[in-house]
């Protein structure tokens, strides 16, 4: 059983990017989502660059057997993880009792639930190769997030849960490492019915600079990453100097305004 980086979310965004890093850097590669098409092309563009062929697994994260499914086709590959990258999750703009349940109870299935599954699920085989697990949070997981409620909550427990696994896995000489970014501007946006708006170059990181930081991050054995100087700020003064009350109404109204398209007036939010 070969050793593999297994990349969840690959197929566009920042899972896309850290699949180009980690290719770079000469690991093996499984790279996982729904959209098998995107999977093999990005495989096919890796292949071109010198680097092994990655492994495609086209599953719904979000399926309550997925972990089982994605460990089935690991095995049928000749693989197993020395990484794990639960880099997989989405988020909705507008209030939790005006939204379907269905698609936020989804969100709960993929940015936490899978999250939790597949950082477990492959424990001795990441401690076998000494590797680790990279969880993506996001800037929004120390803040309380009206408007996107249980997007902000997701990556709360994303953070929360990775930070306590970190020193857990510890002994084992398992690396964990949460990546928290800020904006990053992506296809992210347009499935959480953001409207478009123009860049903010203050906040915004690109996607590639932000896997970077991850993989280095993780491979140093950081607890947690946020590339880029504002969202570090944002991540590490906001929760404690800015007044909840005060929090909470800039973050609706950035949220709001990010539905409608408009440029948001506060930077309060990733």
């Amino acid at each position: 059983m070969r050793p593999a980086a297994v990349i969840t979310g690959a197929s566009a965004g920042i899972g896309a990017e850290l699949a180009r890093v980690f290719a770079a850097s000469g690991h093996d590669l499984v790279l996982v989502a729904r959209r098998e098409q995107r999977l093999r092309e990005l495989a096919e563009e890796i292949a071109a660059s010198g680097r092994p062929k990655p492994q495609v697994v086209a599953i719904d994260l979000a399926r309550r057997d997925a972990g089982n499914e994605l460990g089935r086709a690991l095995a049928a590959g000749g693989c197993e993880p020395q990484y794990i990258v639960n880099n997989a999750g989405f988020g909705l703009i507008g209030h939790a009792a005006e939204l379907d349940r269905a698609p936020q109870l989804e969100i709960v299935d993929l940015n936490a639930r899978t999250l939790l599954d597949l950082s477990l699920a492959f424990v001795d085989s990441l401690a076998r190769h000494r590797g680790g697990i990279l969880n993506v949070a996001s800037v929004a997981g120390v803040m309380p997030g009206p408007g996107s409620a249980v997007y902000y909550a997701s990556k709360a427990f994303a953070l929360s849960f990775s930070e306590a696994l970190h020193q857990e896995l510890k002994p084992l000489g398992v690396r964990v490492t949460c990546l928290c970014p800020g904006p990053v501007p992506t296809e992210f946006q347009r499935r959480a019915g953001i409207g478009e708006s123009a860049p903010n170059r203050l906040i915004d990181v690109p996607a590639a600079k932000v896997a970077k930081a991850g993989y280095r991050g993780l491979m140093r054995g950081k607890r947690v990453v946020v590339p880029g100087l504002l969202p570090k700020l944002l991540f590490a003064l906001v929760p404690r100097i800015v007044p909840k009350n005060v929090l909470l109404e800039q973050l609706e109204a950035r949220q709001a305004a990010r539905r409608a398209g408009l440029q948001p007036v506060s930077p309060l939010e990733p």
